[in-house]
């Protein structure tokens, strides 16, 4: 059994705090043991985000909102997500930024389980508030390919360009201050219903961290409890090394 294909794993975070960073390092780190299966990072931000600017029906929709500091609804997000997952050719994939309400994670179990792949693990990612803050006033982002920078510790090359493309780097609509208080106020309000149901599945698992530094070894030390120490399974590092056994 592999990692991924047991582990059809959502992650979720209406607070910003590193969640690409932490995706990236699961896939870097556990891919080699799976190398002939495909898995796949899904990012409802970035879905969101190329129908923005692909100016799609969705997208102007849910553009409107975002600027009135909203939060996408919940048709517009479940249509999204299960187009994609209809879509995709990977037979395992981490989720991230889906589902925020109650309504949006019951309409993916329903899919999901019509498919006879129920989730397995969500996992939420707990970030005080002030840090958060920060991340977004110095976020930038190239929009096409989804690649990430902050001004403070993930800087690009050349000021306001891409390191790949040299394109130019936008601001997210939702990237300031005062739709940050508005959003996170909304987000509180729905967040426990939603962590009470998967809770209740004993799916649920919440980590506690300032930085994707904090945060990826609780998590890694996860992964390895619920998934790999049970399981005929090496782990290697990006040289090929390997850096954990479960024979």
């Amino acid at each position: 059994m592999s990692l991924m294909e047991d582990w059809w794993g959502r992650r979720r975070c209406a607070k910003r705090n590193g969640v690409q960073t932490v995706n990236a390092d699961i896939l870097q780190t556990y891919a080699p043991t799976i190398a002939w299966k495909s898995a796949e990072h899904i990012s409802s931000g970035d879905l969101l985000r190329v129908n923005i600017a692909s100016k799609t029906q969705v997208g102007l929709l849910a553009e409107e909102q975002m600027k009135r500091g909203g939060l996408v609804s919940d048709d517009i997000m479940i249509a999204l997500i299960n187009q994609h997952l209809e879509r995709m050719n990977a037979e395992s994939w981490l989720l991230d930024g889906f589902p925020r309400t109650l309504g949006q994670a019951q309409a993916l179990d329903a899919n999901l389980q019509g498919h006879g792949k129920p989730l397995n693990l969500v996992v939420n990612l707990d970030v005080p508030e002030e840090v958060i803050l920060q991340r977004i006033i110095d976020r930038w982002v190239h929009i096409p390919s989804g690649r990430v920078y902050n001004l403070s510790y993930n800087p690009p090359r050349n000021h306001g360009l891409d390191d790949v493309t040299n394109e130019p780097l936008s601001k997210r609509p939702d990237d300031n201050p005062e739709i940050f208080k508005v959003r996170l106020d909304k987000y509180k309000s729905v967040t426990r219903p939603l962590l009470d149901y998967y809770h209740r599945q004993g799916i649920l698992v919440s980590l506690k961290g300032r930085t994707s530094d904090e945060i990826y070894p609780l998590l890694e030390a996860e992964l390895w409890r619920r998934f790999l120490q049970a399981d005929d399974l090496d782990v290697f590092d990006v040289d090929g090394h390997v850096r954990a056994s479960a024979k």
